[in-house]
């Protein structure tokens, strides 16, 4: 999509309106996964992380709302998402300690290594399922030029040793996840969300350290909704109140 389209943009309040958000009106708008994974990232007080496929930084906006002491940094490679993630850094009084870097996860990054890393990477290799006609939304979507295997070896090529990689994907390609970790991560959780309770989980948050060498740990998870559609509390513990969430 053209960056002028791209800066067509509606504002939209996260966390409870701790967060302001511009995002294009058309194409790709984030839902609550890239807030999900904010909220998974336990950063502390001088720590950096870095947002791999940030978009327009909604995750790393989340994350700085919450962690008021650590720094982040956005790596996006479509222009006009990236404009619009630096818009959002000044519109949330970030651009002291937040920045966008333009350009493929596989590109060296300035500031590397990190402490942390998260992402949110396309949740489909391509030729699985219907791809949309929007390019920027096919883009988010699909796996373009780097699969799955190659956005944990970019998270890996920036991380410290014994750094810190947090992701949100698919719950069936956690088989794929874990053979992609399995290299060079260790101390492996896995969180489910599980949209009800006695639904499968739809969505998957992984935590690994790279080096780690802790047994694998299958948690919990978080239930999103009621019966009713609506959230549960916990759920919206997270999604308003900015409760960080322990994996």
């Amino acid at each position: 999509m053209p960056e002028a389209a791209e800066r067509a943009a509606g504002e939209d309040r996260l966390l409870g309106g701790r967060v302001r958000l511009l995002q294009p009106r058309d194409g790709y708008r984030a839902a609550i996964d890239p807030v999900l994974l904010a909220a998974a990232v336990p950063a502390g007080p001088g720590e950096r992380v870095a947002d791999l496929g940030c978009g327009v930084g909604t995750a790393l906006l989340c994350l700085a709302a919450r962690c008021p002491e650590v720094s982040v940094t956005g790596v996006e490679r479509d222009p006009g998402l990236a404009a619009l993630a630096r818009e959002n850094l000044g519109l949330n009084g970030l651009a002291g300690r937040a920045a966008i870097v333009e350009g493929s996860v596989a590109d060296p990054i300035p500031g590397a290594p990190f402490d942390r890393v998260m992402m949110n990477p396309p949740f489909l290799p391509p030729g699985r399922g219907r791809a949309s006609a929007h390019p920027v939304r096919a883009a988010a979507n699909v796996e373009d030029g780097i699969d799955l295997a190659g956005w944990v070896a970019a998270a890996a090529r920036v991380l410290k040793p014994r750094g810190w990689l947090t992701l949100i994907h698919r719950a069936d390609r956690v088989d794929e996840i874990c053979a992609a970790l399995q290299p060079g991560f260790g101390a492996l959780t896995l969180f489910p969300l599980w949209p009800r309770a006695g639904e499968p989980a739809r969505r998957v948050l992984v935590q690994a350290r790279r080096g780690g060498r802790s047994p694998a740990v299958l948690a919990s998870g978080l239930v999103l909704h009621e019966a009713d559609g609506g959230y549960t509390p916990a759920a919206q513990a997270v999604l308003r109140d900015a409760a960080p969430l322990v994996l």
